[in-house]
């Protein structure tokens, strides 16, 4: 028999949040102790993922749920403001983090690494739990070491609070390690190069080691990427596209279901979980 976990859910309420509720609920190792946020309080929060109520009700207080129920994980995709408060509680409370809201920056991730060594907890962060984004980073890591030049546009729903998305962040930072291991460098912009609109040729800064990234933010989009690269006489293209939510979902359970096995501090990609 499968050994079980004990989850609570952070940003229950939300559109992710409620995805996530269904897919531990339909797990069928995974008990769901606590769904926490500031909205919907008081409801079922089974009932508010579209199942048959489970008697566990959203509550707004993190800490005081987190310190009753004793959760071993809690997966957090609430928002970025209040990403890094809640795993700093998590970790306090000697629960384990599985953080898929973004907003953390690479501050914030060493704060995290650091706090979950001194307490001997792991701490799991995913920018993209869909296995063919993880895909997509692997082979464009591939690509950068022979085409060096390369642009990232991502596109998003238009609720979507940060940009860029840190699945963007994340690849353009794994292309320029490959691009540095190959010892190739990208084309310099021309002399004199002219933006007529500030950030025309995409956010260009040291946490994207270079490449520029392009944010789209429409409805109608879900989580969508591409990158391209470009060489003499050619173009290559790789694109990824979550056209649901339930795209995620199997990385999530997965990760719920491994992060006691992580060892101390910060995993940072699903792609840990699949070697």
């Amino acid at each position: 028999m499968s050994q079980r976990t004990s989850a609570a859910v952070c940003g229950a309420a939300g559109r992710m949040g409620r995805e996530v509720i269904g897919a531990l609920l339909e797990a069928g190792d995974i008990d769901l102790r606590a769904a926490i946020d500031r909205q919907h309080c008081g409801e079922d929060a089974a009932v508010l993922a579209g199942k048959l109520a489970c008697g566990v009700l959203v509550e707004a207080d993190l800490r005081q749920v987190l310190e009753r129920t004793r959760p071993e994980v809690v997966v957090d995709f609430s928002v970025p403001d209040a990403v890094l408060g809640n795993a700093i509680t998590a970790l306090e409370c000697g629960t384990r983090p599985v953080i898929g809201a973004t907003g953390l920056g690479p501050d914030e991730l060493k704060q995290l690494d650091s706090m979950g060594r001194e307490l001997g907890l792991p701490v799991f962060v995913a920018p993209n739990f869909a296995i063919g984004a993880v895909l997509m980073m692997r082979f464009a890591e591939q690509a950068a070491r022979f085409l060096p030049d390369v642009e990232i546009i991502e596109l998003h729903h238009d609720r979507k609070l940060d940009s860029p998305s840190g699945t963007a962040l994340l690849t353009a930072q794994r292309i320029e390690a490959a691009r540095r291991e190959a010892g190739r460098t990208a084309l310099a912009l021309p002399e004199n190069c002219v933006e007529k609109a500030p950030g025309a040729r995409g956010a260009r800064h040291e946490i994207t080691g270079g490449v520029p990234v392009h944010s789209v933010r429409l409805p109608g989009f879900v989580a969508h990427q591409e990158v391209i690269f470009g060489g003499t006489g050619q173009t290559l293209t790789l694109r990824h596209d979550s056209i649901d939510r339930s795209s995620f979902m199997p990385g999530v359970v997965l990760a719920a279901r491994r992060v006691a096995s992580l060892p101390p501090g910060l995993t940072l990609g699903l792609e840990k979980l699949l070697e």
